[in-house]
């Protein structure tokens, strides 16, 4: 799991867009890695859309979003393309991205204990490095408060 000012794990995955995305490739710019529970639930589609309608201010200051979850490929082309998101998702089935960053903890719906993703969001800076990280996250006014860590230009 990174720490606040080391360096975050070389990782790759495959987009809902088909693609494959390289985090390392994205060095040079501030990177928000976001992590969620379920594709087209409520609290994770207002997050989305959060970071959506955001998206050209956090292009102002050279940062890109991706979008994390254990969801298919098929699942996240579905959801990217409903809610019209510009930035990409990474299919984790594998919880590989999950993993590295330490986001599956056990959880309790409706009295039952299961382990999922636990909303998480992770600011990375131009060098790789990660600069904060937001855990349990809440929705609202989240994709804002993200925004705001990153400097403006």
């Amino acid at each position: 799991m990174p720490e606040v000012g080391k360096k975050v794990p070389k990782l790759k995955g495959p987009t809902g867009d088909g693609g494959e995305l390289k985090l390392d490739s994205l060095k040079g710019q501030w990177v928000v890695v976001y992590f969620y529970p379920k594709d087209s639930t409520p609290g994770c589609t207002t997050e989305a859309k959060d970071f959506r309608d955001l998206y050209p201010a956090f292009q102002k200051r050279h940062a890109e979003i991706i979008g994390v979850s254990r969801d298919s490929v098929k699942s996240h082309a579905n959801f990217a393309t409903k809610q019209e998101l510009p930035f990409p998702l990474v299919s984790d089935p594998d919880e590989t991205w999950c993993n590295a960053f330490d986001v599956i903890h056990e959880k309790v719906l409706y009295g039952k204990r299961h382990m999922g993703v636990v909303r998480s969001t992770f600011l990375i800076d131009p060098e790789g490095r990660l600069a904060q990280e937001w855990r349990n996250v809440k929705v609202t006014g989240h994709a804002q408060a993200v925004l705001d860590a990153i400097p403006a230009k």
